[in-house]
């Protein structure tokens, strides 16, 4: 997701007790948010639930988004695994289009079961609504664009393009109903629409 601290790969290591406190603040935060949803996890929360000092929560999080964010972050491993070394069409091995429109897909697929998350990870202070960091998404999309060889594209711009058609505020424009009752027609259908939108962009 454009904006949350993702990284393709092996993450940078950590002290042990950096890694510890890691690791018991994310348990702490799944099991807060499979007791009482979301709007009970805050930092101060976090912090007293988790028996660790609220400056390490800080230090760690950030803001409540960041707390939402790392969560997200580590519920996005196992995809990213399957686009390093998975089976094609998202994993390596299969023509670039036909993998831009599988990862589009999946992500599509991801974020839908993701979603409460997604929407609570967005925060709202940052000046740059997407954030400033580069997001996985746009490495992986700007990798399979230079390998088409668009002539005259401005990849850069159309990698952000793409990227953007598959952040999370994408399903703020879905209702909660929609997603709550039909999640599998709306993943569906973003899907479908991804595809096509790939099939358009990307004609030599």
């Amino acid at each position: 997701m454009n904006g949350i601290p993702v990284t393709w790969g092996a993450p940078r290591p950590e002290r042990a007790d950096a890694a510890r406190n890691r690791a018991q603040l994310l348990s702490t935060a799944r099991q807060m948010l499979s007791e009482s949803g979301p709007d009970d996890l805050t930092m101060d929360a976090l912090a007293e639930r988790s028996g660790l000092g609220k400056g390490t929560v800080f230090r760690r999080f950030g803001t409540r988004a960041g707390i939402f964010g790392a969560l997200l972050d580590e519920s996005e491993h196992a995809l990213q695994e399957q686009v390093l070394s998975g089976p094609p069409p998202l994993g390596p091995g299969a023509e670039p289009v036909d993998r831009l429109i599988a990862y589009g897909q999946a992500r599509v697929r991801w974020l839908i079961e993701n979603r409460m998350i997604a929407r609570f990870a967005l925060d709202g202070r940052q000046p740059i609504p997407g954030g400033a960091r580069t997001s996985a998404s746009q490495i992986h999309i700007r990798m399979l664009l230079r390998q088409l060889n668009l002539d005259g594209v401005n990849v850069d711009l159309l990698t952000v393009q793409l990227t953007a058609a598959l952040d999370g505020p994408l399903l703020l424009y879905v209702s909660a109903d929609a997603l709550t009752s039909t999640a599998p027609q709306v993943e569906q259908q973003l899907g479908s629409a991804w595809q096509e939108l790939v099939k358009r962009v990307c004609r030599p």
